[in-house]
């Protein structure tokens, strides 16, 4: 999977369009991605990438980067071995690009508004 474009509240993964939040797999998208809080990033809300196991996860926090990641959060993904890198969506968008063409296993967790 590869991000082709990314704008305030839109980004194109592989050709196809997505208005909402969303997880990028290796394989797959898992579109209308929620958290519980909306703009914190609670371990529950990451459940399906804690079950997959990347070796690095993306946050893409928003368009000015006003999704946060509390350090409980952190933790906790860093305890199940994951790498985080959080950055605004744009950037982190970059990250991912970068990190798939080094060959990583790789999954993007993406707030595409604010």
């Amino acid at each position: 999977m590869r991000i082709d474009s990314y704008s305030f509240g839109v980004m194109k993964v592989d050709g196809k369009e997505y208005r909402q939040d969303f997880i990028v797999f290796p394989d797959k998208v898992r579109s209308s991605w929620r958290r519980r809080q909306g703009h914190s990033l609670a371990i529950e809300d990451l459940q399906d990438i804690l079950e997959f196991k990347p070796e690095l996860l993306i946050i893409g926090t928003g368009d000015s980067g006003m999704m946060e990641i509390p350090a409980a959060t952190e933790k906790a993904l860093q305890d199940a071995g994951i790498e985080v890198i959080a950055q605004n969506t744009g950037q982190a968008c970059s990250i991912f690009n970068e990190q798939i063409k080094k060959g990583r296993k790789v999954v993007g967790a993406f707030h595409l508004t604010c």
